[in-house]
């Protein structure tokens, strides 16, 4: 839309069409239209969380939504645990989504401090709706960008970005601005889809607008392990953690493949991204995995 189109709108409406156009997710698109229709199916799955699950027995996956959000709820457990979240901390969760790993603190933890960063006001919107925060808990959902974070200095003692900082502009200015806004000693956990070094060429490979964005939105998966260590030593983080999960995500695309026939979620086109991924995961050219950093 050109600028005297949005001109004709209401400062509200120019906004949130502003967002949508820099957030470029066709997933939460479809995602946010079926959660207003009520489509019980989806609000089970993805309705809190919105990423992949985790189960610590993949063989025993039955495909189902309460064991999908199980799962899910499992990997955002797996991710605080790699950040060493524990009573009394300031937490902060870039690219929040609905609440799912505030909420998940919320329930576990007290003497809290929770905020939740996105670039899209959608999401945060559902966020205020669903996550409420127990006795002794503060919990403020924030608009902004995660290479470009609207706090202090030190404002906090852990930082999570869960399956979100592909979508990032940058990751080496994420991290210097987490490492900003971290205390001495603070945590930076997330996790992230890491290529094997065989198939980093063709990942640069640059393709047509329509294909680069797709259903899942523009992703970087060109980063890979020995990048992760470069950053890490150059923007001052000690790695913690670097654990491949592959093999214990790999039951989220039986339930995708299945709830794909239960609502109309994904387009054609999107099941084709999901199943390369799902291949290149199986074939250990892709991996899933969680990293821990501390502040040195």
């Amino acid at each position: 839309m050109d600028q005297v189109s949005l001109d004709t709108l209401n400062p509200a409406e120019a906004h949130n069409l502003r967002t949508r156009k820099a957030v470029n997710l066709p997933y939460f698109d479809n995602l946010l239209k079926l959660l207003h229709e009520g489509n019980a199916a989806v609000a089970q799955g993805f309705g809190r969380h919105v990423h992949w699950g985790y189960w610590e027995n993949p063989h025993q996956a039955d495909a189902t939504g309460a064991d999908f959000a199980e799962a899910a709820e499992n990997l955002s457990q797996e991710i605080c645990r790699a950040g060493q979240i524990n009573n009394g901390l300031r937490v902060l969760d870039v690219g929040c989504g609905f609440g799912g790993t505030i909420a998940h603190i919320n329930e576990h933890d007290t003497g809290m401090q929770l905020t939740g960063l996105n670039l899209d006001s959608r999401q945060l919107q559902r966020a205020r709706t669903q996550v409420v925060p127990r006795s002794g808990n503060r919990i403020e959902f924030v608009e902004g960008e995660a290479c470009k974070l609207p706090f202090a200095d030190h404002s906090f003692d852990v930082v999570l970005a869960v399956e979100c900082i592909f979508h990032f502009p940058d990751r080496e200015s994420f991290f210097r601005e987490a490492r900003r806004v971290l205390k001495p000693g603070g945590m930076l956990a997330l996790s992230d889809f890491i290529p094997a070094p065989i198939i980093v060429p063709f990942a640069k490979i640059r393709l047509p607008e329509r294909l680069s964005r797709g259903f899942y939105g523009r992703c970087n998966v060109q980063y890979t392990r020995e990048d992760y260590r470069r950053l890490a030593n150059a923007s001052g983080f000690k790695i913690l953690v670097e654990r491949d999960i592959t093999v214990n995500t790999l039951p989220t695309y039986a339930y995708i493949r299945k709830l794909a026939w239960q609502a109309s979620f994904f387009n054609g086109f999107a099941m084709i991204e999901t199943a390369t991924l799902e291949l290149l995961s199986r074939l250990r050219l892709i991996k899933y995995e969680i990293y821990s950093f501390q502040n040195a």
